[in-house]
C-alpha cells in the first residue's frame, strides 16, 4: 500500500521509486500485482507519467486511512509494552561532534526513548524519510523538500577531494572552472536530480557511478576523478582537499515529513539544533 500511495502521489513512477530508494522495475511489478488483485487498472499510464483512475482514486483515501491506522496500531502496541522508538537515518560523518552532543542531549531528556539508528548511503539524501523507514533524518542539504520540513543545523564550506599526488593539490584554492575538463563522481539514476546537482558543481557532468563515500574515494584514487566534501573531515594521507571558493556551503539538516505531530520528533529536531551550534 505505500508503493501505490507513493505512485499516486507523485503520478510518476520514476519520482515514486526515488522517493521510495528502489528502482523502478520492481515498482512497476508491485502495482501491477496490486491491479491483479483488485481486478482493474488503478493507473493510466503514459510517457510522461501516470493518472489515477476512478478506482485509484477511490483506493487513495482506503490506504492513506489503512497506513495511518496501522501507525496508530504500531504506536498503541509500543506504549503497551512500555517502550517508545524512534528511527533516525543519517548520513554523514559518525565522528561529527555536534551529532555525539546531540545523542547525549537526547539521552538525557528522553531516557526510556529507544533510538534506532539506520545508515545510508549517497543515493538517498532523506535516510529513508519519503520511504517510511525512518521517523527523522541527519542529512546534507541541498535536495527535494517537498513535502518535508528541514531545519538547518549547520553550514560547511566543502573543497574537491584530489589525490596528493595532482597537480592542483598545491594550491591553496580553486575555482569550479578549474575543474571543468575533470570526470566527476555519478549518483545512480533516478537519484535525486538537486542532491546530483549540488555535488557536481551545479552542471552536468561524465564520471563513474558511486553509492557510497568509499567508492568516491577509491574513485579519486585509482582513476583522479574529483570529488567534493566538506571541509574539516579528515582523510587518509593519500588525498588532499582544496577550499573551492564559489561553490555554496553544504548544510548539515534536520528532516521530518511536514505535518509530524510526534513531539518526541520535534524534541529531537530542537535538541539537533541546540547540539549543532555549540
Amino acid at each position: 500500500m505505500r508503493y501505490f500511495v507513493a505512485v499516486a502521489e507523485e503520478l510518476h513512477f520514476g519520482r515514486a521509486a526515488t522517493r521510495l530508494h528502489m528502482s523502478q522495475p520492481p515498482l512497476s511489478r508491485a502495482i501491477k500485482q496490486l491491479e491483479a488483485e483488485v481486478g482493474v487498472p488503478l493507473f493510466t499510464r503514459s510517457t510522461t507519467g501516470a493518472t489515477l483512475t476512478a478506482v485509484g482514486t477511490v483506493l487513495l483515501d482506503e490506504a492513506r486511512a489503512l497506513l495511518d491506522h496501522a501507525d496508530r496500531v504500531r504506536e498503541r502496541v509500543s506504549a503497551a509494552a512500555g517502550v517508545t522508538t524512534v528511527t533516525v537515518g543519517i548520513l554523514g560523518d559518525g565522528t561529527d561532534p555536534g551529532l555525539a552532543r546531540l545523542a547525549a542531549a537526547y539521552r538525557r531528556h528522553h531516557p526510556r526513548v529507544d533510538i534506532r539508528i539506520r545508515d545510508t548511503d549517497l543515493t538517498d539524501p532523506t535516510c529513508g524519510l519519503r520511504a517510511g523507514l525512518v521517523d527523522v533524518a541527519l542529512t546534507r542539504a541541498p535536495f527535494d523538500e517537498r513535502a518535508l520540513t528541514v531545519r538547518t543545523l549547520r553550514s560547511d564550506p566543502v573543497g574537491v577531494v584530489l589525490r596528493a599526488d595532482d597537480p592542483l593539490a598545491r594550491r591553496d584554492q580553486l575555482r569550479l572552472a578549474e575543474l571543468d575538463d575533470r570526470r566527476w563522481f555519478q549518483f545512480p539514476q533516478g537519484t535525486d536530480p538537486v542532491w546530483q546537482s549540488y555535488w557536481n558543481g551545479g552542471r552536468p557532468r561524465e564520471g563513474p557511478v558511486v553509492r557510497a563515500v568509499q567508492e568516491c574515494l577509491q574513485a579519486v584514487l585509482w582513476n583522479g576523478t574529483v570529488g567534493v566534501a566538506p571541509l574539516g573531515h579528515d582523510l587518509p594521507a593519500e588525498f588532499t582537499v582544496v577550499p573551492l571558493i564559489d561553490m555554496t556551503p553544504s548544510r548539515v539538516v534536520a528532516v521530518s515529513n511536514q505535518g509530524d505531530t510526534n513531539p518526541l520528533i520535534r524534541s529531537f529536531v530542537e535538541i539537533a539544533t541546540a547540539a549543532y551550534r555549540r
